[in-house]
């Protein structure tokens, strides 16, 4: 076990000061100090504001709009127009059923006869009637997700909308404190470029 002296202790005891130096009344910090120092706050503060609520948005206008689908789509009886091509021999799985698209039509809302494609059953004979998915106005449409997939998703979509907009300040706020402390340190170069000789000739006095 590792033995800590009171020095480590110290060192602790100053972290917090010294990560804090440009809030602290200091005679060598300059005004620069201070701006850079409430750049950095202003951009960490507006990160977190703005990406917790373009996350937020982004995930609830997804979660509802799930919602909606599910609430909207549901599935009307449809009628194969054609067959579906055989079984591929080429299947590796013999359990496993293939799928092929295949053109059908259903009846929309108002009784008008729609067409389109669907996946069906590799093999079934025009005239077998399936279930298809559409929306209010009977327009195809894919099955709509779960609610836990729902979730999921708007969790995905919240937090990649959340990053990306957090990241926006963010990074304003990096090259602002860049060019602040060039700016800083040209200032310092000026500085020293004037009492180095005035330090010299005191020296050499």
């Amino acid at each position: 076990m590792a033995f800590r002296g009171p020095g480590m202790w110290r060192w602790r005891d100053r972290r917090p000061q010294v990560l804090l130096w440009r809030w602290r009344r200091n005679p060598l910090r300059r005004r620069t100090d201070v701006v850079e120092a409430w750049v950095l706050l202003g951009a960490w503060a507006c990160a977190v504001l703005t990406g917790v609520l373009a996350g937020w948005a982004a995930a609830d206008s997804m979660e509802r709009g799930l919602a909606r689908e599910r609430a909207e789509w549901h599935t009307v009886e449809g009628t194969l127009t054609e067959a579906a091509p055989a079984p591929s021999t080429e299947l590796r799985s013999p359990s496993r059923t293939e799928h092929l698209w295949t053109k059908v039509t259903w009846p929309g809302p108002d009784g008008t006869p729609h067409s389109g494609q669907v996946r069906v059953a590799a093999g079934s004979a025009a005239g077998t009637h399936v279930d298809v998915w559409t929306d209010a106005e009977g327009r195809l449409v894919t099955e709509p997700t779960t609610p836990s997939q729902a979730r999921l998703r708007s969790t995905l979509v919240g937090t990649l909308a959340g990053t990306t907009t957090a990241a926006i300040p963010f990074i304003t706020g990096r090259l602002l404190r860049s060019r602040l402390e060039r700016r800083r340190l040209d200032q310092w170069g000026a500085d020293w470029a004037h009492f180095d000789p005035l330090w010299g000739r005191r020296q050499t006095g």
